[in-house]
């Protein structure tokens, strides 16, 4: 069996609902400028607590916030995918270093609520204020607020062969502990010059291509 572990920001949806949001509710883009950012970028920070500094910024309710999501799409090729291969009997899990809120919600209108999904929790406080917390971390490691290694070997255990599909650096350690690899974006770049055996893929009318 088959198990597909799809990210969801600038994969699962072309555009990176989170980053937006993060920019788009906090004063003047202060999100998107944090000193945190440029740590993360280099490798020396987690995507964990960029989160925290990230969300520190925010002022946002939910149901404005819900509201701003629904002005995305998700790839029109993904929920075709998704019945396609469960129809085979495959597994389908979007693996999100995202928020729960947008997630469950885009899945939800597409008629997927079904699908299984793991993401980060925003917890929305009074007068604005969010608190992002991280179910799904792996308790021995700093670094991911939703630990993708773990999904994969999750499934691994199941007797699955899995196959992670992803655009960035919150794929990273998935890809290093998946069977096979869809890349595209900044994780296909890596994959290059890590020398990881990768697809790359353009959207999900190719990743339904491989599956077939």
């Amino acid at each position: 069996m088959v198990a597909w572990l799809c990210d969801f920001d600038g994969t699962v949806s072309p555009r990176d609902i989170g980053a937006a949001f993060a920019e788009r509710f906090s004063p003047g883009g202060a999100a998107s400028r944090v000193p945190e950012l440029a740590d993360w970028l280099e490798g020396r920070l987690g995507h964990r607590e960029l989160t925290r500094a990230q969300c520190a910024c925010v002022r946002a309710r939910r149901d404005e916030a819900v509201a701003f999501a629904r002005s995305f799409t998700l790839d029109p090729a993904f929920a075709p995918f998704a019945r396609e291969a469960l129809g085979r009997g495959d597994q389908v899990m979007v693996v999100s270093e995202g928020f729960d809120f947008y997630v469950r919600d885009l899945l939800e209108r597409e008629g997927l609520g079904t699908l299984p999904w793991a993401a980060n929790h925003l917890r929305f406080e009074p007068e604005g204020r969010v608190t992002p917390e991280f179910p799904f971390a792996d308790p021995g490691c700093d670094d991911c607020g939703n630990c993708k290694a773990q999904h994969v070997r999750r499934y691994q255990a199941q007797g699955c062969r899995v196959v992670l599909v992803g655009d960035g650096a919150s794929d990273r350690h998935g890809a290093l502990a998946a069977d096979e690899v869809l890349a595209r974006g900044g994780l296909l770049e890596w994959c290059r010059t890590q020398g990881i055996a990768h697809t790359p893929f353009a959207d999900f009318r190719d990743v339904a291509a491989v599956a077939r």
